[in-house]
């Protein structure tokens, strides 16, 4: 399949730069497979469009605050640097991050910036074949923390444009590009299909008998990247970390045994149950990676609904979505939210795909 299947322009009047006022009052379109039908809704009546018995599979990485705003030592220039991961360091005194550096060009081994919010300087180690930096911070571990998690910005999407107004959005970001529910430091972007849960929504789930257990999965800065292979057998994943937990399991299993159906709360939940899935829909507990690419024609194992937002064109997760949905049906889901003025990507509204 070509990567270009996708290739259809979002109107940028669409692209949400803010999230909703409430996260439950965002829309939700919702896709029947089966019969083809597209339907209308408000994020708040999700519960009673599920089935008791269901079983909401939700992603609990936190997403820390990683962007830097750092000047160049010496001439001043901005360079920002994007905290992927930290890094074992050689003394106890420094702390190693993998670190990407925005648009700067031709850095030199050894290069020093300066770290915002008086942090002193860090130094760019040495960089990868990915582009990647090792970047070694002046200060222990802890200290190290607590710097980052004071001064770092949160790593909104490169398509949330609002930098003459960022000071003011500060505090919304540090709340709302976050779920409710995050738990595990590790990610760098948000998995953003779980934004608009409230425990009001929570409790009306309860309240049908529709339960709700958690993995993790740590999402890496490719879920950013589009396609630009000509075709999809030809794109490369970034593998992710992700740990399935003995409770989920369970809770699967029995799920199944119940005749219950296994929702994915987002792409990134969906990815890491069909790793770890047998031929008959059951998984293992455990901790490893995934690169897991998931496009048509591709036969799900353990996901029998998914939620979802509204993904860049010419992304891996929109053909995770048309894995799902089929192209065409994927295809005219997005074209009637675009007629209906839905609200695009991380901020945006959801979708629901259903059998």
């Amino acid at each position: 399949m070509r990567s270009d299947t996708f290739d259809f322009e979002i109107p940028p009047g669409l692209i949400a730069q803010t999230p909703a006022e409430r996260r439950d009052e965002s829309r939700l379109l919702v896709v029947r497979r089966g019969s083809g039908k597209i339907t209308h809704h408000v994020f708040r009546e999700l519960p009673g469009l599920l089935n008791p018995g269901d079983l909401l599979v939700m992603n609990n990485t936190r997403v820390k605050p990683c962007r830097l705003h750092c000047k160049r030592a010496g001439s001043g220039g901005h360079v920002e640097l994007f905290l992927l991961r930290r890094l074992q360091s050689d003394a106890a005194d420094t702390t190693d991050y993998e670190a990407l550096t925005g648009s700067w060009r031709n850095v030199p081994d050894g290069a020093r910036v300066e770290l915002p919010g008086g942090g002193g300087l860090a130094t760019l180690i040495s960089k990868d074949t990915f582009g990647h930096w090792r970047v070694r911070f002046e200060m222990t571990p802890e200290a190290a923390n607590e710097y980052v998690e004071r001064a770092a910005k949160m790593p909104l999407p490169p398509y949330i444009k609002r930098e003459k107004l960022e000071d003011r959005y500060i505090d919304l970001d540090r709340d709302r590009y976050q779920t409710v529910y995050a738990h595990k430091d590790g990610a760098v972007a948000a998995p953003t299909a779980g934004l608009h849960f409230t425990p009001q929504v929570f409790q009306e789930l309860a309240a049908r008998d529709i339960d709700r257990e958690y993995l993790t999965l740590h999402v890496g800065p490719g879920t950013f990247r589009p396609l630009k292979a000509e075709t999809l057998e030809e794109h490369q994943m970034h593998s992710e970390e992700y740990d399935v937990p003995t409770a989920l399991v369970k809770a699967v299993a029995e799920t199944r045994q119940e005749g219950g159906r296994v929702v994915a709360v987002g792409t990134t939940s969906c990815r890491t149950l069909e790793t770890v899935s047998d031929e008959h829909g059951q998984i293992r507990a455990g901790r490893g990676e995934t690169g897991l690419f998931i496009y048509p024609p591709y036969r799900f194992r353990c996901t029998d609904a998914l939620l979802t937002n509204f993904h860049l064109p010419r992304s891996t997760l929109i053909f995770l979505v048309a894995a799902w949905l089929g192209v065409d049906l994927t295809r005219q889901a997005y074209l009637e939210a675009i007629a209906r003025e839905y609200r695009f990507f991380s901020y945006g509204d959801a979708m629901l795909c259903l059998p």
